[in-house]
């Protein structure tokens, strides 16, 4: 675990929000989807990287959900059925999750109580990250993800 800090990222992609317990079935599904839409989306910083952005909790409608994204130099035009979305620079503590998608719960578990123990405060209304080369296909039970949570 180790903590980072991350220039603002643009993002263009495809927003799923669906009951809490979908979530692990419907991102891997949208980002099939995402990737199969690559050639629609312009200025793709780097196309073999999955970029999930959420909010923790439940704040608004506008922040529900899981955006499932490539990042891009310049959101110049969105492409149909597509959102986009600008992070803002933040600093963050990372854990790598190797395994099955439905254990990642575990994982931030891991990386939550790293955070208390190292006296980091969450922030739980801001973009939390999941940052992965390995999408697009249905390694749901085998794969690897670095997960972003925001603190300061």
């Amino acid at each position: 675990m180790k903590v980072v800090e991350l220039d603002e990222k643009k993002l263009v992609g495809i927003r799923v929000v669906c009951p809490d317990d979908q979530y692990v079935k419907e991102i891997p599904k949208t980002s099939a989807l995402l990737k199969q839409r690559l050639g629609d989306i312009q200025e793709i910083v780097h196309p073999a990287r999955l970029v999930g952005a959420f909010i923790v909790g439940d704040y608004s409608e506008e922040e529900d959900g899981y955006w499932v994204c490539v990042e891009v130099t310049e959101v110049k035009e969105i492409p149909e059925g597509m959102v986009s979305l600008v992070v803002p620079k933040q600093k963050y503590a990372v854990i790598t999750h190797k395994g099955p998608n439905h254990q990642i719960r575990s994982t931030y578990e891991q990386l939550h109580r790293w955070i208390d123990d190292h006296q980091f405060e969450r922030i739980h209304r801001a973009w939390h990250l999941e940052i992965s080369d390995e999408w697009g296909h249905d390694r749901i039970n085998d794969f690897e993800v670095d997960l972003y949570d925001t603190i300061k």
